[in-house]
């Protein structure tokens, strides 16, 4: 495999997306063997997530800093076939888990395809683009792991329990989606993708983000309340507080100059609020 290849999989742009996954195993009720758990995360996170990062880089092909990438190499074949292989790789592994599990798995691999593929190309249309990202990323993949973990569909997975919590993911990801494409507009503008980011403006984007993660925080709030206890909701709001400093940190500098909505500190963002999510939500797992 070429250095380039394996650059455009972006496999440790994994841990930005693990969060979810994590959030899903702390709410299971039921229960799964520690390999089991550590397959569907394999899954996922070494195959699925950077089967699309590569199939998606090889029609992007992108000349500026991507998500996880300061200068992404060009891109060739190999990239293609190889994002291909990582995908029926999973749908392999998944094989374990039942036809359920793979159908999810071959679904999501469709609509991250699709958000860049020039016949469908998602990533152009502002909204369409941002539901399908929220949705996929974080709904519809928290009730993938749940369906993995029990090994297959049931009715218990429209339980209130689970539903409340899958909701939630996809409506903190329809806040922080917009933040990662926040430094792209020069290019998104050159390809013609009207990114639900460059239709916000930058600052707007901001402040699309703050008051998404203000209402979601609520509801998160809500569900640790019903669902837990109150220490657990106080703990949440806790360990958000590196986030909301390092965004109104940020914020107050991008207002001085435009061009701190930059590569950088879109990556640190990210880079803080995936490791308080991840520390959190394993914490819950394991009490």
């Amino acid at each position: 495999m070429k250095k380039s290849t394996l650059l455009h999989l972006r496999i440790p742009f994994s841990y930005f997306l693990l969060p979810v996954f994590l959030f899903s195993l702390a709410v299971f009720e039921g229960q799964a063997a520690v390999g089991e758990i550590m397959a569907i995360g394999l899954i996922l996170h070494i195959f699925l997530y950077p089967a699309s990062n590569g199939f998606n880089s090889y029609f992007d092909k992108d000349e500026e800093s991507i998500g996880g990438l300061r200068n992404p190499p060009k891109v060739d074949k190999e990239l293609y076939w190889t994002a291909l292989f990582f995908d029926a790789f999973a749908l392999g592994l998944g094989l374990y888990f039942g036809y359920e599990f793979v159908l999810m798995l071959f679904l999501y691999g469709l609509v991250s395809k699709a958000y860049s593929h020039p016949s469908v190309r998602l990533k152009k249309y502002p909204v369409i683009g941002w539901v399908a990202a929220g949705l996929f990323q974080g709904y519809f993949t928290f009730i993938m792991v749940l369906v993995g973990l029990q090994g297959g569909w049931s009715t218990d997975l429209f339980d209130w329990s689970y539903q409340l919590p899958a909701v939630l993911t996809t409506a903190l990801l329809f806040g922080s989606y917009p933040m990662t494409q926040v430094y792209q507009h020069g290019e998104d503008a050159r390809r013609g993708d009207m990114t639900i980011s460059r239709r916000l403006g930058i600052l707007g984007t901001f402040h699309f983000t703050a008051g998404a993660f203000f209402f979601s925080s609520l509801g998160y709030v809500y569900f640790f309340m019903n669902s837990f206890d109150g220490q657990t909701a106080i703990l949440f709001l806790v360990v958000l507080t590196p986030v909301l400093l390092f965004f109104g940190w940020w914020y107050l500098r991008v207002r001085k100059d435009l061009a701190e909505a930059n590569f950088t500190n879109t990556m640190l963002l990210n880079w803080v609020s995936a490791t308080v999510l991840n520390a959190f939500f394993f914490y819950l797992y394991w009490l």
